[in-house]
């Protein structure tokens, strides 16, 4: 099973369209909220060089925000990457 983690918010609207795409695809994921965790954001801006919400990591590759994750899907390399062959 991958490891996926996302960085987000409670208010943002991407983070929650990510964790829709994660449950319709009974993906697990580790959430990291960085609204009530306002520690988390260096660790998140080092990793993935990005100051927004959502980032998204699988199996420790940066995967970018929401808009990148959905393009993953689309092009089905999502699932591909997800089953640990990428």
């Amino acid at each position: 099973m991958a490891k996926v983690e996302m960085y987000c918010s409670g208010f943002c609207s991407y983070c929650v369209m990510a964790k829709r795409l994660f449950e319709t695809k009974g993906i697990e994921y580790t959430e990291y909220r960085i609204d009530e965790k306002p520690e988390l954001r260096p660790e998140m801006e080092q990793r993935s060089r990005q100051r927004t919400v959502p980032q998204i990591f699988i199996n420790d590759h940066h995967v970018g925000g929401y808009t990148d994750l959905a393009q993953l899907d689309r092009n089905d390399e999502l699932d591909i990457m997800l089953a640990g062959n990428s």
